[in-house]
């Protein structure tokens, strides 16, 4: 079988049992991108290694194409498209860990300023300047923001109705001021275009249409490099338009100390708001920035002393 239709057949076959299975699609299809249209059987080590390994240093990227490609050969191998795996079976350690870039104040202004200042191919400067703030302003997954509905944006209330999130939830996301400002002044430029239908794109296209993730990455691409606005070190991504949900929830935890908030008992509620299944998930981004440590031993010191800070 050729390694195109194993994939769309194995990519049909996860979709069929609930699963969304869209970042495990898009590495597949990499995969298949790759190596070209080519026998499944016909499929070498070396090929899938140079795969895995791509270009830059080694990241927990490389592991999680692996854990794809692992489910992929098991769906290949018990309906015998292969007769063997072609998959490394030493698997090298990961020396360097992934870390979301967080932006600064100054950079954010920097892109919302790029935003409005050029229009971005067929999305708006407006609809971009809108996506940016919903995931900074209300720390909202990409997907999430994209596939809001009309109906899913209730400004008297400045709430948002996430669906069928990451982990098939739905939840209630209250907006600030600000951001229901803007989500306002959107929606009046929003309602002169159709569709205007409950259930239509909040987000729209010029064509009327609901952006699609890729569009919407590369024209934040192309607002970063008009922004200036790239990493310093020698990590291997550039600073992403998913990145902007990390600084969200590391602008919160920095602020939370500075005010002196109970930061542990109010972990569970952050996670709640974004969405995560577990704390974890949101316990990481304690480590994520030197002012988000800085502030995090300043409150230690004072617990320490003998202050009344909670620890």
């Amino acid at each position: 079988m050729k390694l195109v239709h194993a994939v769309t057949a194995y990519v049909a076959y996860k979709q069929s049992l609930g699963m969304r299975f869209a970042t495990e699609a898009r590495t597949l299809k990499s995969f298949g991108r790759a190596l070209g249209d080519v026998e499944m059987d016909r499929i070498e080590s070396q090929a899938v290694r140079a795969f895995l390994d791509g270009t830059g240093p080694m990241t927990r990227f490389w592991h999680l194409k692996l854990d794809v490609l692992r489910g992929f050969y098991r769906f290949a191998l018990a309906r015998r498209y292969v007769t063997g795996s072609p998959l490394p079976t030493i698997v090298p350690r990961c020396t360097q860990a992934f870390v979301p870039y967080i932006y600064s104040e100054d950079e954010i202004k920097r892109l919302l300023a790029a935003a409005a200042s050029r229009e971005q191919c067929n999305v708006s400067s407006l609809t971009c300047r809108t996506l940016l703030l919903l995931l900074y302003g209300a720390g909202l997954r990409i997907s999430e923001a994209l596939s809001l509905d009309l109906a899913d944006v209730d400004l008297d209330a400045g709430l948002l109705r996430i669906r069928n999130s990451k982990f098939y939830k739905t939840r209630i996301v209250p907006t600030g001021s600000d951001l229901t400002r803007v989500l306002r002044d959107y929606a009046l430029e929003r309602r002169k275009r159709p569709p205007t239908a409950a259930d239509a794109p909040f987000l729209l296209t010029r064509q009327g249409k609901r952006p699609s993730r890729a569009g919407a990455e590369n024209a934040f691409k192309r607002m970063r490099e008009h922004a200036k606005v790239c990493r310093r070190d020698c990590a291997r991504y550039q600073p992403r338009l998913h990145d902007l949900r990390a600084t969200f929830a590391v602008t919160r935890l920095v602020r939370w100390y500075r005010e002196g908030a109970d930061v542990q008992r109010l972990l569970p509620q952050l996670a709640t708001y974004l969405g995560h299944v577990h704390i974890s998930g949101t316990q990481r981004y304690l480590t994520m920035t030197p002012e988000l440590l800085r502030q995090a031993c300043l409150r230690f010191e004072r617990y320490a002393l003998g202050g009344n800070d909670h620890a």
